[in-house]
């Protein structure tokens, strides 16, 4: 009698065990997507975050590029003033300037952005696309034998406001 009371027992528990397990797979599978779902959303939060990076950086060497080219513009005027045999500090007075890379004296700052010429992929204020971009050189005679130059490279990008200082110094070590 015992045997068959066990028989009777499973059969009555098979189906109720089935049916919770049934429920049970629903559980974890939504439990699984869940989870699937919230990875996937946090690599693309990153993803997006990384190519919002990539742009900002990318302005960044732009107008460190810039910044450095303005220093350098300046130092061909110095050693142009030297082959000329002229003063070394020749045209150079404290105030704001605006210099393109084929400058030949300070012209007075204006705040004009700066352009992209696409033919010959250079950096101007004459011709090309307009970049965001602005530099201004300024230039402060410390002495008769020491400039301080900075060149300063503003923008604006995805709202936001940057801006690159680059200092030197000029000195008279010529005799």
């Amino acid at each position: 009698m015992k045997h068959k009371t066990r028989k009777i027992q499973k059969r009555l528990q098979a189906p109720c065990s089935m049916f919770h397990e049934e429920g049970q797979l629903l559980i974890e599978s939504g439990v699984a997507i869940s989870i699937l779902v919230i990875g996937l959303l946090g690599i693309f939060g990153l993803l997006s975050r990384s190519l919002s990076l990539n742009n900002v950086v990318s302005s960044q060497y732009i107008a460190s590029n810039l910044a450095a080219e303005g220093i350098e513009v300046v130092k061909n005027l110095i050693d142009a003033n030297i082959i000329q045999r002229s003063p070394w500090n020749q045209g150079f007075s404290t105030g704001s300037y605006e210099l393109s890379y084929d400058s030949l004296a300070l012209d007075s700052n204006q705040s004009r952005f700066i352009l992209f010429g696409s033919a010959n992929n250079t950096y101007n204020y004459q011709t090309g696309q307009p970049t965001p971009y602005k530099r201004v050189i300024e230039i402060t005679n410390i002495g008769s034998d020491e400039i301080k130059v900075n060149s300063i490279v503003t923008w604006q990008i995805r709202g936001g406001s940057y801006s690159v200082n680059l200092e030197d110094r000029f000195f008279n070590w010529r005799p």
